[in-house]
């Protein structure tokens, strides 16, 4: 762990050139999903669209636009501190709002039918089977901080302006993943039940408790800012973090669904249910 500054200075952040791209990248975004609710509750005025999730994917993109733009932005290149406070919100906040906006659902809702199936098969087929997985997501979003905060990978990122971006992008991507794979209101057929689930939230907690006292103490830590900002970094991590994986976990049991007892359900059709039974089932991503 170093005692000198990362090296920012080139890419403070502080200029119009630097934080409009992103603030116009936002704001697409955000027209994008509105447009979509909008249609959305043209095409099913019944169904329409809960009110909650266009909050939520707004105040996720709120998040981002904390993280991304002043003040936030250039103190996260000149303080490690203020990187922490960016890598929490882009990588853990900002992603459980837009996964509880249920993009993918929004989507389907407004398609034709002939892509609607087309991304329904998508979202069946093996590779995204095993993409969705939790295993991915906490292997790319937590295990990557070891390799990020324990190489001298952080320091190699930092003195580049776009592999900067590309780690936020990689920040933003792979905690959104999780988050979906976790707690997300969206299809996810190869989802496990929810005390799986549960394990692979409770190894992302440890590992962040882990990755942070580590980090505080000096431990392995490849970093080239003051001890002070590095422990301070630590500390935001280590709070900030819990604080995420904790809301995360409400998530799961606000969305959590029983499954359905097909077992039963067979054993009662094989005794010879009547005519108006229809077994139950598991329809994801209502509203």
């Amino acid at each position: 762990m170093g005692h000198h500054l990362h090296g920012h200075g080139h890419a403070a952040g502080g200029g119009t050139l630097d934080w409009l791209p992103p603030a116009l990248l936002l704001l697409a975004a955000s027209g994008a999903y509105l447009l979509l609710v909008r249609r959305a509750r043209h095409h099913n005025p019944v169904l329409g669209w809960s009110r909650w999730r266009t909050g939520f994917f707004l105040g996720g993109i709120l998040l981002l636009g904390v993280a991304l733009l002043p003040p936030v932005a250039p103190f996260a290149h000149e303080d490690f501190r203020g990187h922490m406070v960016q890598h929490l919100l882009i990588g853990m906040y900002a992603p459980l709002a837009l996964v509880l906006a249920a993009p993918v659902t929004l989507l389907l809702r407004t398609l034709p039918p002939s892509r609607g199936r087309r991304l329904t098969a998508v979202l069946h087929s093996p590779p995204a089977r095993v993409i969705a997985h939790p295993a991915v997501g906490l292997v790319l979003s937590t295990g990557g901080l070891a390799v990020l905060y324990f190489t001298p990978l952080y320091n190699a990122i930092t003195a580049d302006p776009a592999a900067h971006w590309l780690l936020h992008a990689h920040f933003l991507l792979s905690g959104c993943l999780f988050a979906y794979a976790i707690a997300g209101p969206d299809p996810a057929p190869a989802r496990p039940g929810v005390r799986a689930r549960l394990v692979y939230l409770g190894v992302a907690i440890a590992a962040h408790a882990v990755i942070s006292q580590l980090m505080y103490g000096g431990f392995w830590a490849d970093i080239h800012a003051p001890v002070d900002q590095v422990r301070g970094g630590a500390e935001i991590m280590y709070y900030g973090g819990d604080l995420a994986e904790l809301l995360l976990a409400a998530a799961l049991v606000a969305t959590w669904r029983p499954e359905p007892r097909r077992a039963a359900g067979r054993g009662t059709a094989g005794r010879g249910a009547g005519p108006g039974v229809v077994p139950a089932r598991n329809v994801s991503g209502g509203s």
